[in-house]
């Protein structure tokens, strides 16, 4: 993107940290894109890094097969700053010795500061860090100086200020890290001398102009759900081009309480936007009739969806555009050097469009993080109750429907939801979380209301903490806020006689049931 002017490149290691890093340095307003450690040194020349920063990684330098990026990085004349596995690279390649150190350092530690006058510039005498690693630095390279140390690492920060080259053995980017923020911004401000020019307006006005020049006088189509990264593109989009746009909106009929109507009011009413708007919960329904295993399910609801998205837009004359939502962590996936990870479950979102459809894309998001992509929407004045959405899966309450789909079981998970998610809402706790939700399960319990035996629907309740998804934590919700949610789902949702609460992280589990 020639908007960015201002460009830290991120060389991925396999750390499990690296997308955080670039979104640390985002959220100092200084552009940063990630890169596989392998890349063609021609590429990385072609970025015009203002700074280089190597990710941690679970290798070790001196094994077989370790990740090794060309070593002509090191003559690009640019500042880098190693992380971790990056320390240990930088050292090992530039002349040092690593070797595996006596006694692992995971977790928390304290940092003596030797050196404070650039990167550690600020930093507390004593400040507590955060590390994670088996080795450690033996001997510099030449012209490398100790900059700061631990208990157990005597080298846990190094420098070579004359070649603007540094290095720390632990993580910064983590929370954990109590003044790791500051260490990235000297990095950023005080050696690269970036500017902090990443600013969410700034991108809106680039990306319409953008998607101008790219549609020119053809039509552009964009499925729209409701969910945060649909509704920012046709926002940006219908911002750029207008009524060139239509955006087509299939109700499924497995959408949450009211959200429906929630999307026809905002795009239609309050954006004017060209909507259309497919009413086809009927065939869905239908289509789903006696379906319990949930791959059957997302391939049904898939198919049906492009079927529908088909029909409706061979009805628009002129189309050579589909906008979608593809995210920059979509991208860095498909171009990650990492090997491939065992398939759980198809992915909720619709996939194959783009094929079936025989369409240019285009993808306004696709340098973007979710968190920015929620800020963009707040820049565009998108409702907060769309922008700060929780993530909610392209097949819908078909798979927190456990079992088969009908639409008087789908009547007791809709309220039941819609009473998760207005208690969550009211105690304050709906941004804090990543997902809150209600599960129907397959199973009834015996209960006692009003002195007689029932013999009805159990609904599990799943609120989970997470960064990006990937992994999770069961959220530590308070009891009296549980309380009133299994009080209320109990006493208002016909057929629900027991409540749980899924207190499971992932791994092992999902965050979805299904």
């Amino acid at each position: 993107m020639q908007m960015h002017e201002e460009k830290i490149l991120v060389l991925d290691f396999g750390s499990q940290y690296t997308q955080l890093i670039a979104r640390r340095v985002r959220e100092a307003n200084v552009y940063s894109e990630i890169f596989p450690y392998n890349s063609p040194i021609e590429k990385i020349r072609e970025f015009r890094p203002k700074g280089i920063i190597l990710s941690g990684g679970p290798s070790s330098v001196y094994s077989e097969g370790a990740p090794l990026p060309d070593p002509e990085i090191f003559k690009l004349g640019v500042p880098m700053l190693g992380l971790c596995y990056g320390m240990q690279l930088m050292a090992h390649m530039l002349g040092g010795e690593v070797a595996r150190a006596q006694k692992r350092e995971y977790g928390r530690a304290e940092l003596d500061v030797d050196d404070d006058s650039d990167l550690l510039w600020g930093i507390f005498q004593k400040s507590v860090v955060w590390m994670s690693h088996g080795d450690r630095i033996e001997a510099f390279p030449p012209g490398f100086k100790t900059i700061a140390h631990t208990p157990n690492s005597p080298h846990a920060a190094m420098s070579d200020r004359a070649k603007k080259l540094y290095a720390l053995q632990f993580h910064p980017e983590v929370a954990h890290t109590v003044q790791g923020e500051r260490i990235i911004r000297n990095f950023l401000f005080e050696i690269c001398k970036c500017n902090p020019t990443w600013k969410m307006s700034s991108f809106v006005e680039w990306a319409t102009e953008d998607i101008r020049k790219k549609a020119g006088a053809s039509k552009v189509i964009c499925a729209l759900s409701g969910g945060v990264d649909s509704s920012v593109v046709a926002l940006l989009v219908h911002k750029a081009i207008g009524d060139a746009l239509t955006c087509i909106f299939v109700d499924n009929g497995l959408l949450r309480k009211g959200e429906a109507e929630k999307v026809v009011e905002t795009f239609q009413k309050h954006f004017r936007m060209k909507l259309v708007h497919v009413d086809a919960k009927k065939r869905f329904i239908e289509a789903l009739r006696g379906v319990t295993e949930p791959e059957k399910k997302r391939k049904i609801i898939g198919r049906m969806f492009i079927e529908i998205f088909e029909e409706e837009a061979g009805k628009i004359q002129n189309v050579e555009y589909l906008a979608q939502g593809t995210l920059y962590p979509d991208v860095i996936e498909s171009v990650s050097f990492k090997g491939p990870s065992a398939v759980i479950k198809s992915h909720h979102n619709v996939g194959g469009l783009p094929d079936v459809m025989k369409l240019k894309l285009i993808e306004p998001l696709r340098e973007l993080f979710k968190d920015e992509v929620r800020v963009l929407g707040e820049t565009m004045e998108l409702p907060e109750d769309i922008c700060w959405r929780h993530p909610f899966p392209g097949p819908g309450l078909a798979i927190r429907c456990l079992g088969e789909i009908t639409e008087e079981r789908l009547r007791v998970l809709r309220e039941a939801d819609a009473i998760v998610l207005e208690e969550i809402k009211k105690c304050g706790y709906y941004r804090t979380v990543w997902q809150a939700f209600a599960v129907l399960l397959p199973i009834r319990s015996v209960g006692v209301m009003g002195d007689e035996r029932t013999y009805e629907n159990v609904v599990a309740i799943r609120a989970v903490q997470s960064l990006d998804g990937m992994t999770a934590d069961w959220a530590k919700l308070p009891y009296e806020v549980l309380g009133v949610i299994s009080s209320r789902i109990i006493n208002e949702v016909r057929g629900v006689n027991r409540v749980v609460y899924d207190i499971s992280s992932k791994p092992p589990s999902t965050i979805e049931w299904e």
